[in-house]
């Protein structure tokens, strides 16, 4: 939370996760399409997150906007 929170317009983020399989989403909230774009694109921010998280991966994620 800390790092998201210093991106520009970061809105929030809610986690939901399924005890029972193990399995989970992430859902993160930005003022608009292109603060959520500009979040990867010129920082690099997006690909930062995912290799600090990638051993809790059981598949690749999906990215949606």
């Amino acid at each position: 939370m800390p790092e998201q929170r210093k991106q520009h317009d970061f809105k929030g983020v809610t986690v939901l996760n399924d005890r029972a399989t193990g399995k989970g989403i992430s859902i993160t909230f930005w003022e608009t399409e292109a603060d959520l774009k500009a979040s990867d694109e010129a920082s690099q921010y997006f690909q930062e997150q995912l290799a600090k998280f990638a051993t809790y991966f059981t598949a690749p994620p999906v990215r949606v906007a």
